[in-house]
């Protein structure tokens, strides 16, 4: 089947918070992490078939949803959950904002790597708890996780690890060695671990395989708490739908104590698409897998021509990370890149300003318009 990703979808004047942020200005908008595709047609008519039903009562969990989960995991991962594992949430951000809360100590640390999605950022924040981050280091041009830093920046409250794999904004792919390193520190000094894999479906890069945490082995997964969800994959980000895999009793006890009275039903149109796109859309997903590779490349490349800007190459995701620090656009590039006609998201929302951050997540001629735009602004 032919997938047509090159089909410009028009989402100006309706709903799209992405669309809207320049809502009567010539720019095009390249900062929020969702796509510009359709969802894939399986989706779209297992929804369809869902709207025909007629009644959009509170939804749950159907046996199919909770298999094709299972599926997924035991095929790409081979790891093999107990259901009773699964907790349902509206969205990661929400699952990252119940972890924070969970310390029982009013003088908890929450640790993190910097740069990171904001979410990150602002959560231990929300819940009262100090944050510590951590340096990611460059090696080379590539981002890569220090233990002897994250060991380093430990104290007596020290208590939760946010770790995120894909890594958003950098691209990176952890591999197995930094993970058992990560797992290693946290396991010694009796964290707990919140592990973002959201973008584990995005892998560009076909030597590279994304590893769940929480597989290392069963004393990391009773520290850990993952986060995942079909949005990002399967462009389906604002059906709010996502969920956390506990294998440990007590800590998702605690997980559904904290949530309870915050967390609601889920969106009964997030299961339908959820099943549709784990269990019938293997296809889509190959073939947006293939697409994205390519506009990856032509970001790479043309990045490699712009004076003052580098960036490192993305492992998967489909998030460049521009360092713009020796671009001279001053103290706030993205001010000038949104006159140049391009929105892009701000590094210091990440942690690390002077950076930007591209979402290549569009059809090929948005993509390279957008580059058109860049590339004469650092001409001049």
């Amino acid at each position: 089947m032919h997938f047509d990703f090159d089909e410009v979808i028009d989402r100006r004047g309706g709903d799209s918070y992405k669309w809207n942020l320049y809502a009567g200005r010539d720019v095009l908008p390249m900062p929020v992490a969702d796509m510009d595709f359709q969802a894939p047609p399986a989706v779209l008519e297992a929804l369809r078939k869902r709207v025909d039903h007629g009644v959009f009562g509170y939804a749950d969990a159907t046996p199919d949803v909770i298999d094709a989960i299972g599926s997924q995991l035991s095929a790409n991962y081979g790891w093999d959950i107990d259901p009773s594992w699964l907790v349902w949430l509206p969205g990661l951000e929400v699952g990252l904002n119940i972890v924070c809360r969970l310390p029982e100590s009013a003088e908890a640390q929450v640790l993190s790597c910097v740069p990171i999605y904001p979410p990150f950022l602002s959560a231990p924040k929300n819940a009262g708890r100090e944050l510590v981050t951590v340096p990611l280091p460059l090696e080379g041009h590539e981002y890569r996780f220090d233990a002897a830093a994250l060991e380093r920046s430990l104290s007596p409250p020290s208590d939760v690890f946010l770790a995120c794999n894909p890594q958003n904004p950098t691209g990176r792919v952890m591999s197995r060695a930094e993970l058992e390193s990560l797992a290693d520190v946290c396991l010694r000094h009796d964290l707990t671990i919140c592990s973002d894999e959201i973008h584990c479906g995005l892998v560009l890069d076909a030597d590279k395989q994304h590893i769940p945490l929480a597989t290392l082995s069963p004393e990391v997964a009773s520290r850990t708490i993952t986060l995942m969800s079909p949005s990002k994959t399967y462009n389906l980000a604002g059906l709010m739908w996502a969920y956390a895999i506990i294998p440990d009793d007590s800590i998702r006890r605690r997980f559904k104590r904290v949530a309870r009275g915050i967390v609601t039903e889920l969106n009964a149109f997030g299961y339908v698409a959820s099943l549709a796109a784990y269990r019938d859309s293997a296809d889509w997903h190959a073939a947006l897998i293939d697409y994205l590779r390519g506009n990856r490349d032509r970001v790479e490349a043309a990045v490699a021509k712009m004076p003052g800007v580098w960036m490192p190459h993305v492992e998967a995701t489909y998030l460049a990370w521009l360092d713009c620090r020796q671009a001279g656009l001053g103290d706030d590039p993205v001010a000038t890149f949104e006159a140049a006609g391009v929105g892009l998201s701000d590094g210091r929302w990440f942690g690390a300003p002077g950076f930007v951050r591209l979402n290549f997540g569009c059809p090929r001629s948005v993509l390279e318009e957008g580059l058109r735009r860049i590339s004469r602004l650092l001409a001049r």
